[in-house]
């Protein structure tokens, strides 16, 4: 459907249709005959209703719009057509037609960071497309638990890509046509708003997809091994898993002195310095904790010789030192994250270290196979909050 009718069109927008009156009346909208509604006019009162909520009046934007200041024309071009305007379907509605449990439809709007719906609002155009995907795991018999993590991990994640890209668009191409007095159409840049768009999710699609390689082929490997251990084929024990917990010495002293702009030079090296070094011994940060990080290493070996290097890395670039403590053994995994008594040991030990210092407990030394890394026995050590006597070594390259 091309054209709306006021009433349409105010559906659409969420809005009563006296307030579209309102908006032909001071001139921010046109006056259209019977369905001449366009989809772009609805994404007009939507915008307009968003800056009348964040503060400016009606009559402001209408002023700007009479002296030319303020146009919307932008609106009607390609790249602003993912605003969705609202569908005809209710959550309670959407719920009794799929199938799909009431909760779990109005949970879209709510791990897309949005307030709460109420079960009788009209579900967003963008909502109602990602249904299909809910009523697939509804129908195969998905648990409700797993749906809602993924959601949730789903929204936060591409919460945080658009929340940066925003500000990368406001840095690069708004703030620069401000300053130079350019008009809104202009800073708006409606042509290179398609080409970026079209750009920028074909590489998010690739990066999805390359990330999906990883992480399938390890789901797939996790069930192999599964599935060998309950024929007696293979113990995942035989090489357990490590974690590694790194905190950076001196960091709140050094936020204190320096301030924000040398926290985030520092939380900007460190990320690098860590992405790489793991990345390459087939580890990933799980965690960023302010001060440090998690890591997560399939094998204990790459993963000692990789916070040697990662430890070294920061001194040649002037960073505080850091101390690292890595454990091996059992670990639990949900949401995104791991747990369990491996994680408590391995941040215990990294506690313990001293600036610049790698420790490891006896299960990594064991697991360890790695050429050229040798170990120096400290002893058994009393760690905070862990139960008896850890056997603690310090690794080095040989």
């Amino acid at each position: 459907m091309n054209g709306h009718s006021l009433k349409d069109a105010a559906e659409r927008a969420g809005v009563d249709p006296g307030y579209l009156d309102r908006l032909i009346g001071l001139g921010i909208l046109p006056a259209r005959k019977g369905d001449g509604f366009s989809p772009a006019d609805v994404r007009v009162v939507m915008m307009v209703k968003a800056l009348e909520d964040g503060g400016i009046s009606l009559d402001g934007v209408a002023a700007a719009v009479e002296r030319g200041a303020l146009a919307f024309d932008f609106l009607a071009t390609p790249a602003f057509e993912r605003f969705a305007a609202l569908a005809s379907e209710t959550f309670r509605q959407v719920s009794a037609r799929t199938g799909i449990p009431l909760e779990l439809v109005m949970l879209i709007r709510e791990a897309i960071g949005m307030a709460q719906p109420s079960a009788d609002d009209l579900l967003r155009e963008d909502e109602l497309a990602i249904v299909p995907f809910l009523q697939m795991q509804v129908d195969e018999g998905f648990r409700s638990v797993s749906i809602e993590r993924l959601l949730r991990v789903q929204g936060e994640s591409t919460r945080k890509i658009a929340e940066q890209e925003g500000a990368w668009w406001y840095g690069e191409v708004i703030a620069p046509a401000i300053t130079a007095g350019k008009s809104s159409d202009e800073f708006s840049n409606p042509e290179l708003a398609a080409r970026t768009a079209v750009a920028s999710e074909a590489a998010l699609l690739a990066m999805y997809h390359a990330q999906q390689s990883r992480i399938w082929t390890a789901t797939l490997i996790t069930g192999f091994e599964e599935m060998l251990e309950q024929a007696g084929l293979h113990s995942r024990l035989e090489r357990p898993p490590a974690i590694c917990f790194l905190d950076i010495t001196g960091y709140t002293r050094l936020t204190q002195e320096r301030g924000d702009g040398a926290a985030a030079d520092l939380a900007g090296t460190l990320a690098r310095l860590v992405e790489r070094g793991s990345v390459r011994y087939g580890g990933k940060p799980i965690k960023w904790l302010g001060d440090g990080v998690m890591l997560f290493f399939p094998n204990p070996g790459p993963g000692v010789r990789a916070a040697l290097e990662i430890v070294d890395g920061l001194a040649a670039v002037g960073l505080p030192p850091a101390h690292v403590g890595l454990h091996a053994g059992p670990v639990l995994y949900q949401a995104g994250d791991y747990f369990g008594q491996t994680v408590n040991v391995s941040a215990r030990i990294a506690d313990y270290a001293r600036p610049a210092e790698v420790l490891v407990s006896q299960a990594v030394a064991d697991a360890c196979t790695e050429n050229g890394i040798g170990f120096t026995d400290i002893g058994p050590v009393e760690l905070k909050g862990v139960s008896g006597t850890v056997n603690l070594l310090r690794p080095h390259l040989v």
